[in-house]
């Protein structure tokens, strides 16, 4: 039950919070419209943008809700009150996972219809459920990021960080643009980020790169989590 308040409570502070929920929710849909609906007549390169749009829509809960989310609670005080309190610290993090998991699912959902219905993707069940669940767990590396800065910046300091990993990430990975019309010097720094992999991964699902580049794309992105979740222990046992 504890977690399920928690969560509730999470949810709730969110939707109060017009500032987060609506950049969350409408900026990449926005986005994805225009891009790919309006401003394109190709059906492969609309299919192309909501495998690297759907990665996008999902950094912006992730990184902002753990990232500028945790630093403005642990500035306010809120964490020292938590810690007095005879709960585990665990169903905090839970809670915003399960939240963020909440949000990244209606920002996904929103992007699908909009490919399904005026973008005419037409892809079967199975690939859009499998698209679907690459995108949301795409999800997981940014929230480990975002709760390691969270915990090590005040709350100043993560509004700007963020930004910057957050548009940083987005463009060198390929999410607005796709790498292959990078200079070379760029596309090898690309490599070097979690968007990239996890982009090449949607592709993959969708059949747009081979399976065999998934594979290596996977590997790539369980070494980048790992890394991601030594610096939230690190910071989260640092705070504490």
């Amino acid at each position: 039950m504890q977690l399920v308040h928690e969560t509730a409570a999470e949810i709730l502070k969110a939707v109060r919070a017009p500032e987060y929920i609506l950049p969350t929710l409408l900026f990449p849909l926005l986005f994805f419209t225009l891009f790919a609906i309006v401003l394109t007549d190709s059906n492969d390169k609309t299919l192309y943008l909501l495998a690297t749009y759907g990665v996008f829509a999902v950094m912006g809960p992730a990184l902002f809700g753990f990232g500028v989310g945790v630093a403005n609670e642990k500035d306010r005080g809120w964490l020292e009150l938590k810690r007095a309190l005879p709960t585990s610290g665990i169903y905090y993090v839970l809670a915003k996972t399960i939240a963020t998991f909440i949000f990244a699912s209606l920002a996904l959902l929103m992007i699908y219809l909009v490919a399904g219905f005026f973008g005419d993707i037409r892809l079967s069940t199975i690939t859009w459920i499998s698209l679907f669940t690459v995108h949301l767990l795409a999800t997981i590396p940014f929230l480990m990021l975002g709760l390691a800065m969270g915990f090590r910046f005040a709350t100043n300091g993560a509004i700007a960080i963020t930004n910057i990993v957050f548009f940083g990430l987005t463009i060198l990975g390929g999410l607005w643009i796709p790498v292959y019309q990078f200079p070379s010097l760029m596309q090898s720094l690309s490599q070097l980020t979690p968007t990239y992999h996890l982009a090449e991964t949607a592709l993959a699902v969708i059949g747009v790169q081979g399976k065999a580049i998934a594979s290596i794309n996977l590997v790539s992105i369980f070494v980048m989590s790992m890394i991601f979740l030594v610096l939230a222990l690190w910071s989260w046992k640092s705070h504490n």
